[in-house]
């Protein structure tokens, strides 16, 4: 009988000593990302956008406990440290040494293919030099083609649909108006327009050949304040509709120049939805401004709904109003691999993270080991008066969003590589 209190009253007090051990445990070190982007210059507003997106993705991760590593008993923290690239590659490359430095490995970039382009490069010759310190990049909106192409990199991940991918969801759209005769190709003039360029030119030349190009042309990214040189040419080319990859500013002073001088064509572009277009174009963009996406606010699912509206109760101000589910599903599919891996080691991480498979808010994809271009379902919306059918919400409080018009399964959208991936 002593013997079973005994026993009895030892595991009470190993129950009841349980919250105070969990307590006691140390707290973890934080795991670093470097968010490299342009916090301030022409497109600081791109930057200050992705940034609020992974804050609140890293803040959910760490509320939930933080990621859970082999044989620790507490999560270790996210940790989100931004480096200003000013928008410039130098400065990038910059900041990508000083992130390293202080303790990064991981390391996030998207608003330009130009940067991203470089940062695979100078992460490579790093992992190669300094095995202790390898660090991978997560790459959320560089889509130029060659990135997970002739450029793909063991160590970079990209979880956008790349350019060609985008081009094709929009054609599914634009081979369907057989009204539309004649189009006019504008865009940046560094690799990801030129990508652009040449890709709307090869798949109207494959899908619609009956349409004629009246116009195509490049300019200077970031630096034209005055776009209506560029949108009287393209009113007096007769062009029915412009087939276009601007963002950021570039975008929001094309679609406000073209209202300006009455443009009443169509336009086809990869990210008219927020950022400034819609209220730049106001109502003359109704029926007219269409663009693609791995998802829009307007997805009619309740889950995608109660996604949404709790971005905007953190985030409540209407010019904070910029969310991206694929950042979301970018922060999920690491801390899901690190789990996985049990470690932050770079190269196990990267092993784990290639296969990754996510689903947030009934949005799902998956990482495509080949190349490492993350495959997701896209969307392509058409600009509307909020109230109006399929438009509950508005873009930045301008009191006009986007109606999903054409969906495309992950299968669909899907694209094959040219990848010959080299793993260390």
């Amino acid at each position: 009988m002593f013997i079973v209190v005994k026993r009895v009253l030892k595991s009470l007090v190993l129950s009841l000593s349980l919250p105070v051990l969990a307590l006691a445990q140390p707290a973890q070190p934080a795991v670093k990302i470097a968010l490299i982007e342009a916090m301030s210059g022409p497109f600081a507003n791109t930057g200050e956008a992705v940034y609020r997106n992974l804050l609140w993705a890293v803040e959910r991760v760490n509320a939930g406990g933080g990621v859970k590593l082999a044989d620790k008993t507490v999560g270790s923290p996210l940790q989100l440290d931004r480096f200003d690239s000013k928008g410039q590659t130098e400065e990038a490359l910059t900041a990508l040494k000083a992130a390293i430095d202080q303790g990064a490995r991981v390391v996030t970039q998207g608003n330009s293919s130009a940067v991203a382009a470089a940062l695979i490069d100078a992460i490579n010759k790093h992992n190669e030099r300094e095995p202790s310190k390898r660090v991978i990049f997560l790459n959320y909106s560089a889509v130029d083609p060659i990135l997970t192409n002739e450029k793909c990199s063991f160590w970079h991940f990209r979880f956008d649909a790349h350019a060609d991918m985008r081009m094709s969801a929009l054609m599914s759209v634009i081979k369907d108006d057989t009204a539309l005769k004649s189009v006019y190709i504008i865009g940046q003039d560094y690799s990801f327009g030129q990508a652009v360029a040449r890709e709307a030119r090869r798949q109207l030349k494959q899908q619609r050949p009956d349409i004629q190009v009246v116009g195509d042309e490049l300019h200077a990214i970031g630096r034209v304040k005055d776009f209506m040189p560029y949108v009287t040419k393209i009113k007096a080319s007769g062009a029915q509709a412009v087939i276009t990859g601007n963002w950021g500013n570039d975008l929001t002073l094309l679609v406000k120049a073209a209202k300006e001088v009455g443009y009443e064509g169509r336009f086809y572009t990869f990210y008219g939805n927020a950022l400034g277009a819609p209220m730049a174009m106001g109502d003359a963009g109704i029926g007219k401004v269409l663009a693609v996406a791995d998802w829009l606010p307007n997805v009619t699912t309740p889950q995608s709904e109660a996604f949404y509206q709790s971005f905007r109760q953190r985030f409540p101000k209407p010019e904070d109003d910029y969310v991206h589910m694929r950042m979301q599903l970018m922060v999920q599919a690491l801390v899901q691999a690190m789990a996985s891996a049990g470690t932050t080691e770079a190269a196990a991480v990267a092993a784990k993270l290639e296969r990754a498979s996510v689903t947030f808010h009934a949005q799902s994809g998956s990482m495509r080991a080949s190349d490492h271009q993350f495959q997701q379902p896209l969307v392509v919306g058409v600009m509307d008066r909020k109230g109006m059918p399929g438009v509950k919400f508005d873009v930045e409080g301008s009191g006009y969003g986007f109606r999903v018009i054409k969906t495309l399964a992950a299968k669909e959208a899907e694209l094959p590589t040219t990848c010959q991936m080299q793993r260390p």
